[in-house]
């Protein structure tokens, strides 16, 4: 059901905790399974993402998808990190059960939330970047299987 990179991502879970004082935090979650997420960026003056932690409840899918997705934007600049997609998640972890692919789009939606975070605090636009939804369940769950 779940590869072998999914389950090591939940097993071993990489970047787990908070920043203090971070430069973004995005906050999402799903109402229909119950999965929240928050993600933490540390970005440097040049754009870089420094350092990247995360916090999940939810299930193992969750925890991996979160997991992997701190991986993919950790040392990108904030542009390469607005284009890690629920798509690149999923490929980086070799797949996830169509029920799960929900967990992707949590991690993509909490990088742009905390990408969102970070260009209000410091009154900013990010090209590109729309403001998140809270909750994926407002309609975007269909279309990216």
């Amino acid at each position: 059901m779940y590869s072998e990179k999914v389950m090591d991502h939940f097993s071993n879970p990489r970047n787990v905790g908070e920043i203090e004082n971070a430069s973004g935090v995005g906050t999402v979650g799903n109402a229909k399974c119950g999965d929240i997420m928050r993600i933490y960026l540390d970005i440097n003056d040049s754009g870089i993402i420094e350092d990247v932690k995360f916090k999940t409840f939810g299930c193992g899918a969750a925890v991996a998808t979160s997991s992997m997705a701190t991986e993919l934007v950790k040392g990108k600049n904030v542009k390469e990190a607005l284009q890690v997609t629920n798509k690149a998640v999923m490929d980086a972890l070799d797949g996830l059960p169509a029920v799960k692919v929900h967990c992707s789009l949590l991690a993509e939606e909490a990088i742009h939330a905390a990408l969102w975070d970070y260009a209000a605090k410091n009154n900013i636009v990010i090209e590109g970047l729309e403001k998140p939804k809270t909750d994926i369940s407002e309609g975007e769950e269909e279309e990216v299987y």
